[in-house]
């Protein structure tokens, strides 16, 4: 009996932290049905008007497929750019290997307020402020640290004999990264990417100091946005965003198995 009711007291505060968890969740998806011009809960009546609002504004619809052209560029250069560092700091021994490893670890350190600050203190001078290369830029500087945890991780994973088998018969350096490496360590770039991409997809306060108008994201549009109005077409944009990112994360995880690869 003591053990049935410590399994039902488990579970129950379980749920309890959960539900404290997706509560501002629920109550954006909740809020987002409301039809009235401002953000009230508990809502007054229900509707889709919001959702329609969203697809119907021009600037968000602009601004996202701004954020997810420059989200899926920066997944694959920081995929890139994450594997020869990963490769180069888990195979090979060199002077200024611990400052390589230490700035690496700077972003997950340093607040993102004033990473955006030293950005746009960097980007200024060079007259990348309010450009596609500037923001590009910025946050490949954010998600390459992310891409290389993910891949030095798996490369850790990678019996290294199997390497040095390809080696002794006969295959060129190039040939075993080709064939062995890059297939054995594919789970990780691809968990790398996907994280990437999201973070790009999603970064906000970065964004907000170094862009204005020409090269506008989607976040940066929400907050222009809450700047004169706040109404359900706000949470309703929350809603679809929450999605997407969701989706990937499930499809990935069907596709390779995300926990695995992280």
């Amino acid at each position: 009996m003591d053990a049935k009711l410590a399994r039902f007291a488990f579970a129950l505060l379980i749920t309890l932290l959960y539900l404290f968890l997706l509560a501002p969740i629920i109550v954006v998806l909740v809020i987002s049905f409301d039809t009235r011009q401002y953000l009230a809960f508990p809502p007054e009546s229900l509707s889709f008007g919001s959702y329609a609002k969203v697809f119907a504004n021009v600037k968000f619809i602009s601004a996202f497929w701004r954020s997810l052209g420059i989200g899926l560029f920066v997944g694959l250069v920081s995929i890139f750019a994450g594997l020869l560092l990963s490769l180069a700091l888990s195979r090979h021994d060199f002077r200024g290997k611990g400052a390589i490893n230490f700035l690496i670890l700077a972003p997950f350190l340093v607040p993102h307020i004033v990473l955006a600050v030293g950005v746009m203190l960097v980007l200024g001078p060079l007259g990348l402020l309010d450009s596609y290369s500037g923001i590009f830029l910025a946050h490949l500087g954010i998600t390459t640290p992310y891409t290389v945890r993910t891949i030095t991780m798996s490369l850790m994973a990678v019996d290294r004999r199997i390497e040095e088998a390809a080696r002794v018969h006969g295959a060129s350096p190039a040939m075993v990264l080709w064939r062995i490496t890059l297939p054995l360590v594919r789970p990780g770039l691809i968990a790398g990417a996907v994280i990437a991409f999201l973070i790009s997809f999603d970064e906000a306060t970065i964004s907000l100091f170094i862009v204005s108008v020409k090269s506008s994201t989607l976040p940066t549009e929400i907050y222009h946005y809450l700047e004169y109005s706040t109404d359900p077409q706000i949470a309703a944009l929350s809603v679809i965003l929450i999605l997407i990112s969701v989706g990937v994360v499930v499809v990935v995880e069907r596709l390779i198995g995300l926990r695995k690869a992280l």
